[in-house]
């Protein structure tokens, strides 16, 4: 599962859903985890506030969770309806601290969030694989 933080120095979370400079992109699985890449957000001054979120959610449209400090309700909006869960957590949380809870998480019960995040990502890939129908 690819998760994607937002942040301005790809070592904490530590930024708006809004007004994040890059968001940082790890692949989580049961047993491991890595950063995938630093996706930076192109600063456009002329964008509206629209054409920002709908930019943002673009760039993280292939990510089950985005974790963040805050999120509008409109983009929280728009984020869960392609299928992304926004997870607030403090303001300075490290990354690497949310992703080894992650991995333990996965490594266990998960919590039914989560749990219901995971279900959810695997049935649209059964969907995309052709056995669902």
């Amino acid at each position: 599962m690819k998760v994607a933080f937002a942040t301005d120095d790809g070592v904490r979370v530590n930024a708006h859903f809004g007004q994040c400079s890059m968001f940082a992109i790890y692949n989580l699985t049961k047993g491991s985890s890595e950063l995938l890449e630093l996706r930076r957000i192109p600063d456009i001054a002329a964008q509206d506030e629209l054409g920002k979120i709908d930019g943002r959610i673009e760039a993280i449209d292939d990510c089950t969770l985005i974790f963040l400090m805050q999120i509008g309700a409109s983009a929280a909006a728009k984020v869960t309806r392609r299928k992304i869960m926004p997870v607030k957590v403090p303001f300075g949380s490290p990354i690497d601290e949310q992703v080894k809870r992650l991995e333990e998480m996965l490594q266990g019960k998960p919590p039914m969030w989560l749990a219901k995040v995971l279900r959810a990502e695997e049935e649209e890939g059964a969907g995309v694989n052709g056995s669902n129908g």
